[in-house]
């Protein structure tokens, strides 16, 4: 029977198993419901350019569940038969970070940085250089992916980060707090905003925003550890921006503004977290 099927009906059923596939994945990742789909023998009832936008949502699906090699695979057969837009070769270089292949990676952000992908370029490279611990360099590739794109959570989120692992503890206040005004259900974001306030000395406030987002005790674990191998970095950078000992002595660690640069909506009620994979 499956000789007598046009190509758009073969077409469909790619789709619709390949979604089958994802959801019985997504049960392991706590993503979508099973689904059972029975795949029709009629022709799609969309027309092929929309299609097209299935199958690169297929593709967003499967890195979002962590199939970074499969869509590499899907993202050739994409290429092959649809062309070879930007948002794709986004997608790829995601894809080619995740995966280790960091050189073919930062390429190919490079090649995106002067169109409609910049701002995801430049956070891409920014990754890549956060996981060369260039956390400097980080900051700066991160700090152009929020001015091209001022209001993406995981950018500022990133950015915060990065200038907490470069010890810039004070200046990553900023970044921190808008993305957790902007999501405060988000667990990477209250993660980030609870390692900001352990590094600032005030370990209470840190678990009182960690209890109030309900965040397991495994993650609140890994930041505790995280806290301590990034407080001798804040420690050096510290002293190294203080102009004298004297000034230094005139304003101690603790009493450096905390409580009152937290984001109220944290500290005044609850949040609900997102269930993702925190990865401070």
């Amino acid at each position: 029977m499956t000789a007598f099927l046009r190509w758009p009906v073969r077409e469909s059923l790619f789709i619709a198993l390949t979604c089958l596939l994802l959801s019985a994945c997504s049960i392991f990742r706590d993503g979508y419901p099973h689904h059972t789909i029975a795949p029709s023998l009629a022709g799609p009832a969309t027309p092929a350019s929309d299609s097209k936008t299935m199958y690169l949502e297929l593709i967003r699906q499967m890195q979002q569940q962590g199939a970074y090699y499969a869509s590499l695979a899907h993202i050739d057969a994409f290429r092959l038969r649809f062309g070879n837009p930007p948002e794709l070769q986004r997608l790829q270089a995601d894809a080619l970070r995740e995966t280790g292949q960091t050189e073919a990676a930062s390429k190919a952000y490079q090649s995106l940085l002067h169109g409609n992908q910049a701002a995801a370029a430049w956070h891409g490279l920014g990754l890549i250089a956060a996981t060369g611990k260039q956390y400097d360099l980080a900051e700066q590739d991160l700090q152009q992916a929020v001015q091209l794109d001022p209001i993406n959570v995981a950018f500022l989120s990133d950015l915060g980060y990065a200038r907490l692992s470069a010890g810039r503890i004070e200046e990553a206040r900023e970044p921190l707090a808008k993305a957790a005004e902007l999501e405060p259900a988000n667990v990477k974001v209250i993660s980030n905003l609870a390692l900001w306030v352990l590094l600032q000395g005030d370990d209470a406030q840190a678990d009182a925003i960690m209890q109030r987002a309900n965040l397991p005790q495994a993650t609140r674990d890994a930041i505790q550890k995280l806290a301590v191998q990034l407080r001798p970095t804040a420690a050096t950078r510290s002293v190294t921006d203080a102009p004298t000992a004297s000034v230094k002595q005139a304003t101690p660690h603790s009493a450096l503004p905390q409580t009152a640069s937290i984001p109220g909506m944290l500290l005044d009620r609850g949040t609900t977290p997102a269930s993702s994979e925190v990865r401070p």
